[in-house]
């Protein structure tokens, strides 16, 4: 069986987040248990399976250590694979955990991905979050079922850079893990906001790129800043920008992925 390692939200190889994606030609998955064996074995911050339906792909997604509601940069890096394959030429929908998801690529090469907003309620700072993050938040907001993260807003784009979180006590704050965030400094410099995203409760210290957590940041930013289409700046240290476009219910996320390793998967379901 084919399996691929594709760099999401860059253009560039080693840059942006990898996943692994493994396209199934059964009906339905393996077990839950094998799926997580070969996750862990591919050991990034996600690994994709998605098989055929009559219409559509069934897809899902673990990390090292359990399966997710919602993944985006994995869900770019499938329909990437899908495209660069010849196996989906036109928007592909994907059902998911988390409901139905629809890629659809651009004239420049980018796709899109329309996943539900996440819904934000806003909530006092929980004791020893600030102690646990390294830097005292401005506001905090939970981000709903399917998410599961703390989203916090920090006072500037230099702290969020230079964060160094307590992981241990990191995981005890929230489902999923802690999206910190802040304004871009300069926007001119191609990005509206940054921020970095910490899962410590899911085997994942700190994601490179995190398409889900921009289902929360695009509604965030969106309403301090007075636009629907915004770029984000995940500021890790393999880095990626994020396009998004705030469509109410929905949220539309936009980037570019590149195939970095096709290999070969030696052990059968």
């Amino acid at each position: 069986m084919r399996i691929r390692i594709v760099d999401a939200f860059t253009d560039r190889p080693f840059a942006g987040n990898p996943a692994g994606v493994l396209l199934l030609e059964a009906d339905s998955f393996p077990d839950a248990e094998r799926l997580q064996e070969i996750a862990a074995e591919v050991n990034l911050s996600e690994t994709a399976f998605a098989h055929p339906l009559p219409a559509d792909w069934a897809l899902r997604w673990f990390t090292p250590v359990t399966e997710v509601d919602m993944c985006g940069h994995a869900t770019l890096a499938t329909a990437h694979v899908l495209r660069t394959t010849g196996r989906a030429t036109g928007p592909v929908r994907f059902a998911a955990r988390c409901g139905t998801l629809t890629a659809t690529a651009r004239p420049d090469g980018g796709l899109t991905l329309d996943f539900p907003t996440a819904p934000l309620t806003e909530e006092p700072v929980p004791a020893g979050l600030a102690t646990a993050l390294g830097a005292e938040p401005l506001s905090v907001h939970d981000t709903g079922q399917h998410i599961g993260d703390l989203l916090v807003e920090l006072r500037d784009e230099a702290t969020v850079r230079a964060l160094a979180p307590d992981f241990a006590a990191l995981a005890a704050h929230s489902r999923r893990g802690v999206v910190a965030t802040a304004a871009a400094d300069d926007p001119a410099r191609g990005y509206d906001y940054v921020s970095r995203c910490f899962f410590p409760g899911v085997g994942i210290d700190e994601d490179p790129v995190t398409g889900s957590a921009h289902t929360a940041l695009a509604p965030f930013w969106s309403a301090r800043l007075g636009r629907d289409e915004l770029t984000g700046l995940q500021a890790s240290a393999r880095s990626g920008l994020v396009r998004t476009a705030l469509r109410g219910e929905r949220t539309l996320l936009t980037g570019t992925a590149v195939t970095v390793i096709d290999g070969e998967l030696l052990t059968a379901f």
